[in-house]
């Protein structure tokens, strides 16, 4: 009975034993299950925390947070005042968006919402094929920013703070929308639309909910800055063209001039244009600017060093408010200083290429560019020089003609004229006055050889103008010229000549060779045809220092110019040779002259209102000189 009692015992102390072991791995399992689980939610705030939005954080109230989240919020409240809300978007990191079409790339920046780069697909710096785009924005050489006064007495700039972007699409059109937010719906907003195949970018600054936090009491300054980049083979020929050019009073031009340190202030400016020689950077509104300080600083002091940048320029705008909110319609224009592609912009922008003042301009306009631009169309651009030289020269033939024609009667005038000279030696106004009778009677216009030649200098000017702008030439060979928009470098020397460089160029040797031989042909013809007189300069004397001086002036001047206008001046200069030999071989006899002269002579002759207005003139001074004769 003991034995069974020992084991009934036995089975109930293990049986304790066991429901207590059981106890205790329960409570183990259950302590266990509490630790993964709140290691589990643990884990799982934490990375909920790692990947919730600041968005998400600011739209909570401060009591929620935590205490490091208020002393967060409340230290970029300290500093960004409303904007603080801006800073704890996603979008507060250094990022871009690009816009792209077929012919410019832009990206546009989360800091500071503006363009950080510009490039252009179609064009090359320096040459063709360097392998190197025109990039008109990079590396910082560019900034845009509106400076901003808020009502808690802060100033903040754009460019320092985050806006928010937003890419969409309509049609073919790319928008991006860059907010720089002080609430959900509370906003400033630059936007961007590039349309396909177009170099001009629509931009509108607008603001939401901004009259609670801005001051615009007094206008918010828009600031833009451009350090401009080198694109071309010469900085000294480049440099030359790059200005600040401007859009003022419903329809005005004008530019900032070059050097150091150079400003304007013009009022009501409708664009503003960083002009490059071939390229330009444009910013157009359809609200005028009402004041404006544009300044220009030239940064090319030694050509071997200062090889990278050209200009620096920068344009302070007043953007004002309209109940305490911006909504500004403007535009980017980022693309070739071409005369076409500016006109077919239609905001003026074709205003910015220097064509000349006056009737150079309409030259320019009305002639030279559309028969240029035809030519070049159909042909090889120097070819088309040399034909639109020819056609030039041809249709100013006739004035030529003349020129030469009344140079070969003065000529044959020149022995009577000589002899009235010795008669009245010493009555300078009796010797006017038969000199004048003579011409009359002679059917003769001293002031006809000047007449055709004061026609030709707008044309020659005109090309002095169109030639340098016209993009057309720019890295387009011919011949040995590589780039028909600068100079035709044949040899380089291992030393710098004031004034001419440190190159020999081969059309402007051509052309001031044409020019000596031209001179050198008419220059007796037309000291013959201007006698001396009393009191004025001999013109034969002074033909002979020309004959010399116009070459080497053309040699020196020329050889840092774009080898197109050296082609255009020594094609022309050639064809004004043979359409001056052939005039004189075929046109003008001089026995015919005479003869011709003589027999008006005998003719009774109109006088011409010039003719009768010098007699008049001549005959009240005689009559004066001889009443003070009285008088003595």
């Amino acid at each position: 009975m003991e034995k069974k009692k020992f084991d009934f015992n036995s089975i109930i102390g293990f049986g304790l034993i066991f429901i207590v072991i059981m106890w205790m791995m329960y409570n183990n399992r259950q302590t266990e299950l509490k630790e993964q689980q709140e290691k589990a939610k643990t884990e799982k705030e934490a990375k909920a925390k790692s990947v919730a939005t600041p968005a998400q954080e600011v739209a909570k109230t401060i009591s929620d947070t935590t205490v490091a989240d208020s002393v967060k919020i409340q230290k970029l409240q300290g500093t960004l005042g409303s904007f603080a809300y801006s800073a704890t978007l996603p979008s507060a990191k250094e990022d871009y968006t690009v816009l792209e079409n077929d012919l410019i790339k832009l990206k546009i920046a989360n800091k500071g919402g503006y363009i950080a780069e510009a490039t252009l697909k179609k064009f090359e710096r320096f040459s063709k094929n360097s392998g190197k785009l025109v990039e008109l924005i990079k590396d910082n050489n560019s900034s845009f920013n509106l400076q901003l006064a808020t009502k808690d007495n802060r100033v903040l700039n754009t460019k320092d703070l985050f806006f928010e972007p937003t890419l969409t699409k309509v049609g073919a059109n790319q928008i991006l929308s860059m907010k720089l937010k002080s609430g959900a719906n509370e906003y400033l907003e630059y936007k961007y639309v590039l349309a396909p195949n177009q170099y001009l970018v629509d931009f509108d600054i607008h603001s939401q909910g901004m009259n609670g936090v801005l001051n615009t009491t007094k206008p918010i300054d828009l600031q833009w800055d451009m350090k401009t980049y080198r694109n071309e083979k010469s900085i000294s020929y480049e440099n030359r063209y790059a200005d600040i050019r401007y859009e003022y009073d419903g329809g005005k031009d004008n530019y900032v001039g070059q050097g150091k340190d150079k400003e304007e202030t013009p009022e009501n400016v409708t664009f503003v244009a960083f002009k490059q020689h071939f390229f330009s950077s444009i910013l157009a509104t359809k609200t005028p600017f009402a004041t404006s300080k544009l300044h220009s600083n030239n940064l090319v002091n030694d050509e071997k060093t200062d090889t990278i940048y050209t200009k620096q320029f920068k344009a302070n705008l007043p953007l004002v408010a309209t109940n305490g909110e911006l909504d500004y319609k403007m535009n980017w224009y980022f693309g070739p200083t071409d005369y076409k592609t500016l006109k077919d912009c239609d905001k003026g922008f074709d205003k910015i290429i220097p064509l000349g003042w006056g009737i150079f301009g309409w030259i320019n306009k009305f002639i030279f560019i559309p028969l240029f631009g035809f030519l070049s169309s159909y042909m090889a651009l120097g070819i088309a020089i040399i034909i639109f030289t020819i056609l030039i020269k041809v249709a100013m033939s006739p004035i030529t003609f003349k020129s030469f024609l009344s140079q070969a009667k003065m000529k044959v005038l020149r022995p009577e004229i000589m002899e009235i000279g010795e008669k009245f030696k010493k009555d300078p106004m009796k010797k006017q006055q038969e000199t004048m009778k003579l011409y009359n009677k002679a059917g003769v216009n001293p002031m006809a050889g000047c007449i055709p030649a004061l026609i030709q200098i707008p044309f020659m000017y005109a090309s002095f103008q169109f030639f340098p702008s016209a993009f057309e030439l720019r890295q387009k060979s011919f011949l040995w010229a590589n780039d028909l928009s600068s100079f035709d470098q044949i040899a380089k020397l291992p030393f710098h000549i004031p004034l001419y460089g440190d190159h020999i160029s081969l059309f402007p040797i051509l052309a001031a060779i044409a020019i000596f031989f031209y001179m050198k042909m008419t220059s007796g013809d037309q000291a013959m045809a201007q006698p001396p007189q009393d009191g004025m300069p001999d013109m034969g004397k002074i033909m002979k220092i020309m004959i010399y001086v116009s070459p080497v002036m053309m040699l020196i001047f020329f050889n840092s110019y774009g080898s197109g206008l050296s082609l255009y001046n020594f094609i022309s200069n050639l064809i004004t040779i043979g359409i001056m030999i052939v005039i004189k071989k075929y046109f003008i006899d001089s026995d015919k002259i005479h003869a011709q002269i003589q027999e008006n002579k005998t003719k009774p002759k109109a006088e011409g209102k010039f003719q009768r207005k010098m007699r008049e003139m001549m005959e009240q001074a005689e009559a004066q000189k001889q009443l003070q004769n009285k008088k003595k």
